[in-house]
């Protein structure tokens, strides 16, 4: 089963961090290469919900964009926030 990160997995407004600095998507998809399919499907979940976690000794931080809903309980926009501390 190959089942690796591909462009298209990491959406926009997504932002990955790994040792303090901002990872782009070739980065992201050469450091996949090495993982194991277990590995590949919780990195994606966590492309999903965000948080901090750790694959093979190295640290992600990993920041999605936060849906903001109207009184009506509709989603009317994206916020995003990078300004958190990342280490």
């Amino acid at each position: 089963m190959e089942n690796k990160i591909s462009k298209q997995s990491i959406r926009s407004g997504v932002s990955i961090f790994n040792a303090g600095e901002k990872l782009d998507k070739d980065t992201v998809i050469y450091k996949s290469e090495k993982w194991s399919d277990k590995e590949v499907l919780f990195f994606k979940k966590m492309l999903k919900q965000g948080g901090r976690f750790s694959i093979k000794g190295e640290k992600f931080y990993i920041t999605v964009p936060e849906q903001v809903y109207n009184q009506k309980g509709e989603v009317e926009g994206v916020m995003h926030n990078e300004a958190e501390e990342n280490s």
